[in-house]
């Protein structure tokens, strides 16, 4: 058995992972932040991802670099409404007195650093089990 296929596939998951964390904290972190007119505040972005599928013929070279696993496909500014705020005092409040902010979600950001997070831990645990049986396999073929 390949332990290595089995490794890659794991860090792939935890690259999807970890880049949908950095996403996930980047819309958190421009929540707040203002635009002089809606149409230039910052859009939240999601990270689209897909499994990365091999070819029935590819599964059985022993040469094949490709494991599989997953891989991002891009990452995508989402239509969201700005959120509108009456700030009359705002340096970048509008003739009628209203701030334009990103209409980020912070419970569905929430959501998904959980997920995110959770996703990762798991990639974690396959690459451990992984790393065990190998590291077992080890120790009984030096028997």
């Amino acid at each position: 058995m390949d332990y290595n296929t089995s490794f890659q596939i794991s860090a792939s998951g935890m690259a999807v992972e970890k880049l949908r964390l950095d996403v996930a904290a980047a819309n958190i972190a421009n929540m707040h932040s203002s635009a002089a007119s809606p149409a230039n505040v910052y859009r939240p972005l999601r990270v689209v991802s897909e499994e990365v599928r091999l070819e029935f013929a590819r599964q059985f070279n022993a040469l094949s670099a490709t494991a599989g696993g997953a891989k991002v496909t891009s990452v995508e500014a989402l239509a969201t409404a700005p959120r509108m705020s009456y700030e009359p005092g705002h340096p970048h409040a509008d003739a009628k007195g209203y701030v334009a902010y990103p209409g980020v979600n912070h419970a569905a950001e929430m959501v998904d650093v959980s997920h995110a997070l959770r996703s990762y831990e798991a990639n974690v645990a396959a690459m451990n089990a992984a790393k065990k049986m190998a590291s077992r396999a080890l120790e009984i073929g030096g028997q």
